[in-house]
């Protein structure tokens, strides 16, 4: 089961092409052998039932959200909905505190994985097997919220990781998307010279930057890297490889690839992005959602960009077609909601195949739901992305226990400050991993 949650294979995410369909259908039903749900409590005469639910969507996905709570609140007169975005950065946090003060949301975002596990195995998430139709999702969306054969979390949306770039500065200079690491070196000389900052970066929350270690570990040392060192079988988290990719990133670090003060800077608020909007940088590594960030920020730039895989490494493993994503937002119920059916009900509107296409035409989202067609330019091409997948690693800090996750991030940010050895990053890891997980 690990290997499915860690690494999903390019047989499983074809599916996504498989399965599209055409039109907007409603919501696939229940299953036929759905579970009863307990009937919630009766709200007292003239009182709704209460849920609330915590989201970390922005621009138009969260503009979406929205109207879909909306409409289940006009489809469900006796609920009243308490929606509450939360930007990602501390999301984490407030959700943990939420969980452990016995006072979480109804429901909630995550994004599956080993996050989602902690919650799972303290007995603090719905078992929603059997509550939800599986058949409507895309198994490598439903894979990352399956523990034990059973259902903890419905998905909406997957995610891969491409470098965007501005045409505009790529035309002006004569450069082409790179086809190896060579040429995006090459690339990153060439823009410095010219005084733009070749990559913008705001890694003051660490996951940013993760994104390069794990596309270095793959490149370099293939697609069951990760795997291995997780699933306690063969290579392990202070291989070679690990030290290599520790070392590369240091010397795009040397060689002046990103903006000055990196580490401090806030994502969420935007400040990378502000250096692409600019034309102070020329490229920045993130999520598909950075083209719904665009969209909400500075719409004149969509026509600017441009995407590219990270490119391959003469001499490794892995390919240009091997991805880094995951799965998000994936909805759950928590265990103690006073009102299940009514919850789960709020996460069938959530991951309905109607808020899907929306997400997908409007946002250009990748649909986890079965059956969604792509017209937007960017969701077509990050589909496509995805479909051509030789492999698809899932994100490191999504898939590994929290403490291993963390420590992941917090080497990582250190491996980009210069404050630690690829060595000795590559040895804490190692050595944390034998504590916390099991053969």
């Amino acid at each position: 089961m690990k290997k499915w949650i860690a690494m999903l294979c390019v047989c499983v995410l074809f599916v996504i092409s498989a399965c599209s369909g055409s039109g907007t259908t409603p919501a696939a039903p229940a299953a036929p052998d759905a579970k009863p749900t307990q009937p919630a409590p009766a709200a007292k005469a003239g009182e709704k039932k209460k849920l609330s639910f915590w989201y970390i969507d922005t621009g138009k996905r969260k503009e979406l959200i929205e109207a879909a709570v909306q409409k289940f609140m006009k489809d469900h007169p006796d609920v009243d909905v308490e929606a509450v975005q939360i930007p990602n950065d501390p999301y984490k946090t407030k959700l943990s505190v939420a969980m452990g003060g016995g006072n979480p949301p109804d429901v909630f975002h995550s994004w599956g994985g080993g996050w989602l596990k902690q919650f799972v195995s303290a007995n603090q998430v719905l078992d929603l097997t059997g509550k939800i139709s599986s058949d409507a999702f895309l198994t490598a969306g439903l894979d990352v919220a399956t523990f034990d054969k059973k259902v903890y979390g419905a998905p909406l949306a997957m995610s891969v990781v491409p470098f965007y770039y501005n045409k505009e500065i790529f035309a002006k200079y004569n450069i082409q998307p790179p086809q190896t690491y060579d040429e995006l070196l090459t690339i990153i000389d060439k823009l410095k010279k010219e005084n733009i900052i070749p990559i913008a970066l705001a890694n003051q929350t660490k996951w940013p930057a993760a994104f390069y270690l794990m596309y270095f570990a793959n490149r370099l040392g293939g697609s069951e890297i990760f795997n291995e060192a997780f699933e306690r079988k063969g290579r392990t988290f202070d291989d070679e490889t690990y030290v290599k990719a520790g070392e590369m990133i240091q010397d795009l670090v040397k060689r002046g690839a990103f903006n000055p003060g990196f580490n401090g800077i806030q994502y969420d608020t935007g400040n990378s992005r502000q250096l692409m909007y600019t034309g102070k940088a020329a490229m920045e590594m993130q999520t598909s959602s950075y083209i719904n960030n665009i969209r909400a920020e500075s719409p004149d730039f969509e026509k600017k960009v441009g995407m590219f895989p990270f490119p391959a490494i003469p001499g490794g493993k892995g390919k240009v077609t091997d991805l880094v994503g995951g799965v998000s937002p994936v909805f759950s119920v928590a265990a103690k909601t006073k009102y299940p059916a009514e919850a789960i009900e709020l996460v069938k509107a959530l991951t309905s195949k109607e808020l899907a296409q929306q997400m997908a035409d409007q946002a250009s989202t990748i649909s986890a739901v079965k059956g969604v067609t792509y017209s937007d330019p960017f969701a077509k091409e990050l589909n496509d992305m995805l479909s051509k997948a030789t492999s698809m690693q899932t994100f490191y800090d999504q898939t590994l226990p929290a403490e291993l996750a963390e420590l992941h991030k917090d080497t990582t940010q250190n491996l980009f400050g210069n404050s630690m050895t690829p060595a000795a990053a590559a040895k804490e890891m190692e050595a944390k991993a034998k504590e916390v997980l099991k053969k």
